[in-house]
């Protein structure tokens, strides 16, 4: 599977401060054998995150992009709104699943807005921007990326569940 990781951060973008979670993401995904294309760090702007998507999604035919960072509360907090707006098709289930879980560590989890579509044939989910949260989030939803790819590019899968 190819992916990019895009970290939203108006301090890091600025060098006031570094990415971690982005790494750990990059990181987690190479360690899983995926292959990261591309990682961006971008400031907490709408339109240049909504060009990174469509960029990545419609140019490169990336598998999968994660984004860090901008889930939040923030008047500058815009990741959900952007990665909505280049949507084909909303996965709610995946975000649904990462705060499901989020909540039995913190009850702050019920504050994170992050959003999960499919545009096109790519999958694009958004993560917390905190290294803890970020770290944990994908391991929640690492056992499922695998099915999700197999079902956007109409591969047959199966569900174990269905079959005898």
């Amino acid at each position: 599977m190819k992916c990019a990781v895009i970290t939203l951060s108006d301090r890091a973008f600025n060098n006031q401060a570094t990415d971690i979670s982005g790494k750990i993401l990059k990181d987690s995904l190479i360690n899983k054998g995926y292959e990261v294309e591309d990682y961006l760090l971008l400031p907490d702007e709408k339109d240049e995150l909504k060009k990174a998507l469509i960029k990545l999604s419609d140019e490169k035919h990336l598998d999968l992009i994660l984004t860090t960072g901008g889930t939040g509360l923030g008047e500058r907090d815009i990741t959900p709104e952007a990665t909505l707006e280049v949507a084909t098709k909303v996965v709610p289930g995946i975000s649904e699943l990462i705060r499901y879980k989020s909540l039995q560590k913190t009850e702050n989890a019920a504050l994170s807005r992050g959003a999960s579509v499919v545009r096109g044939k790519t999958l694009i989910i958004n993560l917390p921007g905190s290294p803890k949260a970020v770290e944990e989030c994908f391991g929640f939803i690492q056992g499922i990326l695998d099915h999700a790819y197999k079902m956007i590019n109409n591969s047959k899968h199966q569900n174990e569940l269905y079959t005898k």
